[in-house]
């Protein structure tokens, strides 16, 4: 049993907690949150350590035998995503410092930032299915918060939206569960999983496996259940929305794989079929959207969309190679997307305007800022050689291998899409006749941009470092793909 399980989920919950009594002091709550996001990042550092070397670790809460205990379980792939979701917090947490305004801090931001945490650290720890309605319900209650922050017209109108949308998931969720413990008897995954096997893959239980995919595709944002992210995600100050974009898209993506790997995996001529034009359908449906618009936010939120079709586009081909290109093309998104939220930010702050078309000039009056744009821009569109490329590639050639060629061409159109996109913000916005003022030409952006930086970083290092990090990848594959590894320990605790 190791206990350093239950920390990235009980550090930023008690701390969310504890911040609520210091709301009034910003310096006190800048400083609990620096300690404690770093505390949460080094032990996301030593559990996927630990994981690498010594295999699965579990732990039941209460002390209850295995399948009746609740369980969290840290294998390789949800110990990635901790990893990431500490280092997506960390840097959006720095950004927040520079642009969030004393009254919003004064209002329970930092709190609900770490709640936020909690839930998506819970979301991918968890081994029981209930529990993962539970995570994902504090997920929605401390975004809701987060997304209404500041209280804008556009950001309540938005808001409701993401609401009622995410409630409408949630009620779908307690039917799948409801129809999955009626069928199984069990709510552990593992336990599941063990069963569905047992009873085959037919019937109630393929209805079980739509609704649940209903579900987390609409948490995951994909076709045709989008509609309510693009907008949701432009409301909100830009590091609420690299946080958003960062993480809880990833939890309804990270589910997919997760109940499709474990649970699902008998008829995959069926199940992974539809994930597989779902995925098709989602980058070609946001691609054009981001192609369409001219708002700095809006073209990044439609993106946001659109990248979520090559994350399960891996899951879809279902061999160990695409499947570790998914799990990378997850982490260089959050990163990278991330990042390029927060540059939004940025040139909101200089030109007072998300319109690209009322831009122009950026790049002479704050160069710094334009060139590192242009490389993390570079890297969403898939450019070697940068993170983008090498996650987009290895979904690609799988996907030609396996006789997919739809989806590949799909895939490569989108490609071109994003480009076009990526270089209409470029030109509009960078390029051109400077059009914001003298007095917008002197803001200083040097601290905004150390905060930014360390996305572009990661970024180029992903891309440098591509071998040993898909290596690792592809190790975590195959882990995923064979689900009796993770049935056994968690079954065995």
């Amino acid at each position: 049993m190791n206990n350093l399980i239950i920390l990235p989920i009980v550090i930023p919950a008690i701390i969310g907690a504890l911040l609520v009594f210091f709301a009034k002091s910003q310096k006190i709550q800048r400083f609990i949150s620096v300690i404690t996001m770093t505390a949460i990042l080094f032990v996301s550092i030593w559990l996927s350590i630990d994981v690498y070397q010594n295999g699965i670790q579990v732990i039941a809460l209460g002390d209850w035998p295995m399948p009746f205990g609740i369980p969290l379980v840290a294998d390789m792939f949800a110990t990635v995503m901790i990893l990431l979701s500490s280092v997506v917090g960390i840097f959006c947490l720095f950004f927040a410092f520079r642009t969030i305004h004393p009254n919003r801090e004064r209002f329970y931001f930092y709190p609900f930032y770490f709640f936020l945490i909690a839930g998506v650290n819970g979301t991918f720890l968890t081994g029981d299915l209930f529990n993962l309605f539970v995570f994902f319900e504090v997920t929605l209650i401390a975004s809701y918060i987060l997304i209404v922050h500041g209280s804008t017209a556009f950001q309540l109108r938005e808001s409701f939206k993401y609401l009622a949308m995410n409630v409408f998931a949630s009620m779908f969720f307690v039917v799948g569960v409801a129809y999955i413990y009626a069928t199984t008897g069990t709510m552990n995954i593992a336990h599941i999983g063990l069963r569905v096997e047992e009873l085959g893959q037919e019937g109630v239980l393929n209805v079980v496996a739509i609704v649940l995919l209903f579900v987390f595709a609409m948490k995951g944002a994909l076709f045709p259940l989008y509609f309510w992210l693009p907008r949701s995600y432009t409301g909100p100050p830009a590091v609420v929305s690299a946080l958003f974009v960062g993480l809880l898209t990833k939890i309804g993506i990270y589910a997919i794989i997760r109940v499709f790997t474990v649970i699902f995996n008998h008829e995959i001529s069926f199940t992974h079929n539809i994930i597989l034009i779902l995925a098709g359908l989602t980058m070609l449906v946001g691609v054009l959207g981001a192609v369409a618009k001219y708002d700095f936010k809006s073209i990044l939120a439609y993106h946001s969309v659109s990248q979520v079709g090559y994350m399960v586009m891996g899951l879809g081909i279902f061999t160990p190679l695409a499947l570790a290109g998914a799990i990378y093309f997850m982490v260089h998104h959050s990163i990278v997307k991330a990042g390029l939220f927060l540059f939004s930010g940025v040139a909101e702050k200089i030109t007072g305007t998300t319109d690209i078309k009322q831009m122009g000039g950026l790049l002479k009056t704050h160069p710094a800022f334009s060139w590192l744009f242009f490389v993390t821009a570079m890297s969403l569109a898939g450019i070697p050689p940068l993170a983008g490329f090498f996650g987009k590639f290895t979904l690609i050639v799988p996907g030609l291998s396996e006789g997919h060629y739809v989806v590949v061409a799909v895939s490569l159109i989108v490609g071109l899409l994003t480009l076009f996109s990526m270089m209409k913000i470029f030109s509009y916005s960078f390029w051109g006749r400077q059009k914001h003022s003298a007095s917008q030409a002197k803001i200083k952006t040097r601290d905004l941009l150390v905060a930014i930086s360390p996305f572009v970083v990661t970024t180029i290092a992903m891309g440098l470092a591509a071998e040993p990090i898909f290596s690792y990848f592809l190790d975590m594959a195959h882990e995923l793909l064979d689900p009796s590894i993770y049935i056994e320990s968690v079954l065995e605790e």
